[in-house]
């Protein structure tokens, strides 16, 4: 399972991070919004992960107000 970490805002492109430097992120409370993709069947399936929010990619577009722009994006 891979993580890719984007900012928004004239942000660099999307990068995978390794589990030391998510690690290093979740020591970070406040400065990072960790964003779960996956739809519910998915997330039935395998489980979900605390502390992430989810928004189905199939309704990101919709929903995009709810995702910070101040803070790092943490996409599962």
């Amino acid at each position: 399972m891979g993580l890719v970490v984007a900012q928004q805002a004239a942000a660099p492109a999307p990068k995978a991070v390794t589990d030391e430097e998510l690690a290093k992120l979740l020591e970070k409370p406040g400065k990072v919004f960790f964003l779960d993709v996956r739809e519910p069947d998915e997330i039935a399936a395998l489980g979900s992960i605390k502390g992430y929010v989810n928004i189905p990619l199939s309704q990101l577009e919709s929903r995009l107000k709810e995702i910070p722009t101040d803070k790092l994006i943490v996409t599962l």
